[in-house]
């Protein structure tokens, strides 16, 4: 009979959440998953969050309700530090005790230095991210009704987005549909000339730049035919006193700025710095055991195998290649035949508004835009969600707002805090 062994997972993502699913009912593993929140969440649709389209819910899932299993168990706790001499990791309310640990903890925004972008703008990498930006959006909309000033109306409702990947894309694209639908019906006092500018700015010199040309060319149209101001080969240089200034001297008049620019992997005390590689991330093998240590593995966003010739930089930090690597480091973990990682690409999308989306098929070998793609979009979205109860309210939201044009959950929801004796 196997000796029972202590794998620690340290987050609960698409990577760790998917190698509980590969270790669940084995008898000689305990597993214990360790993440900051006591839920799942899915972020490719954080931002329909952050727009009132989906409620929280439809996105997000308790732990202990998804890991009902005898050999699985669950610790809500930030990590602080790993102590690798006593196989030992330091929790934020106490330590655990691993034979085997996985650190699966993704990637956080990366604001390149700049302080008055990470204390003023607004990320989307998190739930609280996307319900704080909620709060603003219709904060400002409330707040602008009340203002007669043309010039204060149109820098309140002025939006900055600052990244054109497939996050700043979609969500400029829901900012453009919420202007054409959703304003004038619920906010009569204002008037369509006192609506604000939607810009989305990006240091690289196409949308969607990891996607295939035909694919940019197709998206930047779309967009510009929403009314989007998209400014290409240029970076957010500064943002105060209500004013976002960019590399070529422009400056915009708003009060909101959204960062979507770019991540990097989180550090963690107790880590070799040679351990850690390109973006922060943890240098591993092909079996993603992290360099300089024999029982520390490293899956997702926060990992870069280093011994791939495909990609000599490091794979991409997508979903996918997460959920390969879970998968691949549970069959090497449940059999004595180990494998390296290799990358299946399955392509990659992105919606740019109702009946609009593209796709990139494997290796970039197909494309498919319009009304199709967006199909498929919502298909393999909804598919992706942790639960049938999770997929059945997005297509219901989804199918709503297609029906109605319109969406209910606008709410502006602050948590009440009480003084503390």
């Amino acid at each position: 009979m196997k000796k029972e062994k202590t794998i620690i997972i340290v987050g609960g993502g698409f990577a760790g959440l998917q190698l509980v699913d590969q270790l669940k009912n084995q008898s000689h593993f305990k597993v214990i998953l360790v993440d900051l929140n006591n839920y799942n969440f899915f972020p490719p649709l954080l931002y329909q969050v952050a727009a009132g389209f989906m409620e929280p819910s439809a996105i997000s899932y308790p732990y202990r309700k998804i890991l009902r299993n005898k050999n699985v168990g669950f610790r809500m706790g930030e990590l602080q530090e790993v102590i690798p001499e006593e196989n030992k990791i330091i929790l934020s309310n106490g330590e655990l005790h691993y034979d085997i640990l996985v650190m699966s903890t993704g990637a956080e925004t990366n604001f390149f230095g700049n302080e008055n972008i990470a204390k003023l703008s607004l990320p989307m990498k998190t739930i609280s991210d996307a319900l704080a930006l909620r709060n603003l959006i219709f904060t400002r909309l409330e707040r602008a009704t009340r203002i007669t000033d043309p010039n204060r109306r149109k820098t309140l409702l002025s939006f900055v987005i600052a990244g054109a990947g497939p996050t700043g894309v979609e969500l400029s694209g829901l900012f453009s549909e919420m202007r054409a639908h959703i304003l004038a019906k619920d906010y009569p006092e204002l008037d369509t000339s006192d609506l604000g500018d939607i810009y989305l700015i990006d240091g690289q010199d196409a949308v969607l730049a990891a996607m295939s040309k035909k694919t940019q060319e197709y998206t930047y149209d779309k967009l510009k035919d929403y009314g989007i101001n998209i400014k290409l080969n240029t970076f957010v240089n500064d943002f105060k006193d209500d004013v976002v200034y960019l590399s070529d001297g422009t400056e915009i008049h708003s009060r909101n700025l959204i960062w979507a620019a770019g991540i990097s992997a989180r550090t963690f005390k107790g880590f070799k710095e040679a351990s850690y590689g390109r973006g922060k991330r943890l240098k591993t093998n092909g079996h993603n055991l992290v360099e300089g240590y024999n029982n520390i593995y490293a899956i997702g966003d926060g990992s870069i195998v280093m011994d791939d010739k495909k990609y000599p930089d490091g794979h991409p930090q997508l979903a996918q290649v997460a959920i390969q690597q879970a998968l691949n480091l549970g069959r090497n973990l449940l059999s004595n035949d180990w494998k390296a990682f290799s990358y299946n690409d399955k392509g990659s999308m992105a919606i740019i508004g109702t009946n609009k989306a593209v796709t990139d098929g494997p290796n970039q070998k197909f494309f498919l835009k319009g009304f199709i793609a967006w199909w498929v979009w919502i298909f393999v979205h909804i598919m992706s969600l942790v639960n049938f109860r999770n997929r059945m309210r997005a297509f219901y939201d989804w199918m709503g707002y297609y029906i109605n044009k319109d969406q209910s959950f606008r709410m502006i929801i602050r948590p009440k805090e009480k003084s503390q004796k």
